[in-house]
């Protein structure tokens, strides 16, 4: 994790943030599955938890080679006219990090029933009295929605920043580029 790329979405009067960054983020996720990297990570230099929004600012790190080989494939095409990209540049010295993860939630009550009804057996009235609609979680945090390339399922994709951290910690990335063990540089 010695550099870093920053993509900063331009402003566009069509299309919200929101929308943007969800899908600079779903073509991320096929690069790096593509490519089968799993030493590079992502952070969101401007995200507001307050308003469950990832900002418009997504910052790539990882090695050198890893953030060029990753630019050589092309992947942003199409988003091309909506992001600025930047040029891999080392992390500043004395840096703080952090850990970028994904945080599941079952937060979709008739889902979780068919579940049920699958797996044990139950008629769909006891699924309903075991899980009434009440029974959804809710997640405050911030999220991108994303389509998944096997089953075309659309979900959000929540994302915690953790505390920050004096030292950084080794691990791998995800083909979303988080990960529960590995930090990344945050700056």
């Amino acid at each position: 994790m010695d550099h870093y790329l920053d993509l900063k979405l331009l402003p566009d009067p069509e299309f919200p943030p929101t929308q943007l960054m969800s899908a600079l983020l779903n073509k991320l996720h096929r690069a790096l599955h593509d490519v089968r990297r799993n030493n590079i990570g992502i952070s969101f230099p401007d995200t507001r938890h307050s308003i469950r929004h990832l900002g418009s600012h997504l910052r790539l790190h990882g090695s050198h080679e890893a953030l060029d080989q990753l630019l050589a494939i092309n992947w942003l095409t199409g988003m091309r006219d909506h992001v600025h990209i930047g040029q891999p540049c080392p992390v500043p010295a004395h840096v703080q990090h952090r850990h970028v993860c994904r945080v599941q939630v079952d937060s979709n009550p008739e889902r979780l029933r068919r579940r049920l009804i699958k797996r044990h057996g139950l008629s769909e009235d006891e699924a309903r009295r075991r899980l009434p609609d009440t029974a959804a979680k809710r997640c405050d945090l911030p999220f991108a929605v994303m389509r998944s390339h096997t089953s075309q399922q659309v979900f959000h994709l929540f994302i915690r920043h953790g505390p920050l951290l004096e030292q950084p910690q080794a691990g791998t990335f995800n083909a979303y580029g988080l990960s529960s063990s590995a930090t990344v540089p945050w700056f």
